[in-house]
């Protein structure tokens, strides 16, 4: 299989790696990063000018690209700025859409496209410690829609969205696949409130309640009770999005750590000279390489068969989260005490790939997944 991107995946990653360089430098992003809203909603036009949203989806959803490695293409570049604006929610709640939604859903991406609307994904409860089809928020009947009772931990931009992808139960019990279906909820409808507040890493998310939320027959994606199957897909999608976001993320604290090597001087010499210093360098070279062949092998199984794919992915996550922190823990101490001042970029850096490991799934949570797929498939 040939693993070289196209002609026009290179020329995407060039412009989007230029734009975020001479854009979006550390500075720019620390002050998006710590405001009020938690992003900019002009440079969040700004990438859907450059197309950097449409390449996230299929031509027939208003898009040019929606592969996976187009997918890692972005998220790659996004990783090395690390960006703040909502990609990951856009590119699960458009996928879910894509997958399932009616006609009207489905043109609804464009608005996601052009950076008109924001989107959310609201699927992850309190203690509900990364299992996908636990879900206990419940939707009832009521006339002709649908009555949403429950809470939702940890949504991304929820205070800024127009729109939240809710999981609701419809039937079975709290741990079951099947009767979880999926809804678009706008987030000024009656009943729904948010509690934001900053992230770690940089940006905001929210708590968000259900309080007996009234919503329409057309609000329901796909069909009632069998939205497991559009949740895996649309995170299938996201898994792709963070490991490649990851590797962006330690290429950059490798480039930072190196530069550091090479200035920083004891005993009159550089400390990248010590060979102890050189070793542990290049073990993170060869763990970050291995992580980048992880996503490579993910982002090209995302069409695949559900065993073959499923467990590409959670190998992806499972090694991105092993990794991640390896390399974010060898660049600190590499840099001594200066590597946790806030003033530096390193720092923050550490902070997003701690982070993304626990997004869609921490490391034992892929780590145990993959297992259970083998035996499935065995």
């Amino acid at each position: 299989m040939d693993f070289q991107h196209t002609e026009d995946r290179r020329m995407l990653a060039d412009t989007l790696n230029r734009f975020v360089a001479e854009q979006y430098g550390f500075n720019t992003r620390d002050t998006i990063a710590r405001s009020t809203e938690g992003f900019s909603v002009d440079m969040w036009r700004r990438f859907a000018e450059l197309g950097v949203i449409g390449a996230l989806f299929d031509e027939a959803d208003g898009g040019f690209g929606g592969a996976g490695f187009d997918v890692a293409v972005v998220f790659e570049a996004l990783g090395r700025g690390l960006v703040v604006e909502p990609f990951l929610d856009t590119l699960i709640v458009g996928r879910a859409l894509a997958h399932a939604g009616s006609e009207s859903q489905r043109a609804r991406i464009a608005s996601f496209v052009d950076g008109s609307q924001i989107a959310a994904f609201a699927h992850d409860e309190p203690g509900s410690h990364y299992e996908d089809a636990r879900v206990a928020t419940r939707a009832e009947k009521h006339g002709n829609g649908w009555a949403l009772r429950g809470a939702k931990g940890v949504v991304q931009q929820a205070e800024q969205a127009d729109v939240l992808l809710v999981s609701a139960r419809t039937s079975g019990n709290e741990f079951d696949g099947a009767g979880i279906s999926l809804f678009l909820v706008p987030r000024d409808t009656a009943g729904v409130s948010v509690r934001g507040y900053r992230k770690i890493d940089g940006g905001r998310a929210a708590e968000v309640t259900l309080d007996d939320v009234k919503v329409s027959a057309d609000a329901l994606v796909g069909v009632q009770g069998g939205g497991f199957a559009t949740l895996e897909h649309a995170r299938g999608y996201g898994i792709v999005a963070l490991a490649s976001e990851a590797v962006g993320a330690m290429d950059a604290a490798r480039d930072f750590t190196l530069e550091y090597l090479r200035t920083r001087k004891q005993f009159g010499a550089p400390i990248g000279s010590f060979q102890a210093l050189q070793h542990r360098m290049a073990d993170v070279l060869l763990e970050i390489e291995q992580a980048r062949s992880a996503v490579i092998n993910a982002a090209a199984a995302i069409d695949a068969p559900r065993a073959l794919r499923e467990r590409a992915l959670s190998a992806a996550k499972y090694t991105i989260g092993r990794i991640g922190a390896r390399v974010a823990e060898e660049a600190i101490q590499l840099h001594g005490g200066i590597g946790m001042t806030w003033e530096l970029p390193l720092a923050h850096y550490a902070k997003r790939l701690v982070m993304i490991d626990h997004q869609l799934g921490d490391e034992d949570h892929h780590l145990a997944r993959y297992i259970a797929l083998g035996r499935e498939a065995a």
